[in-house]
């Protein structure tokens, strides 16, 4: 399994495909298909039956994941950086290496 640089919680932007320049918060890492959900970006319409839960039944929203190689983390600066680890006081932390500030 890979070491993924990116976290549930963090603001990406995307930096390839049909969404390119959206930007928005991870919701969830997917590790085993190297994918992440992203609010706002992605949306599929999925048609749902009607059911007791829901007896409308109709066409939702949701998020589809995308590729991590096709997201870049944004720093407190509002730019897009790669991620590096270093280790501070016997911590493994993650920083910014455009900034060189820890994350």
């Amino acid at each position: 399994m890979t070491k993924l640089k990116i976290k549930s919680g963090d603001t990406v932007r995307v930096i390839a495909g049909e969404h390119k320049g959206q930007e928005g918060k991870v919701q969830k890492v997917l590790l085993d298909k190297n994918k992440a959900i992203v609010e706002g970006v992605n949306e599929i319409s999925k048609h749902e039956k009607p059911s007791a839960a829901n007896p409308q039944g109709g066409i939702k929203k949701k998020e589809a994941p995308i590729h991590i190689s096709n997201l870049a983390l944004i720093d407190k600066n509002g730019e897009t950086t790669r991620v590096g680890y270093k280790t501070e006081d016997g911590k493994k932390v993650r920083f910014s290496k455009k900034s060189n500030e820890v994350i």
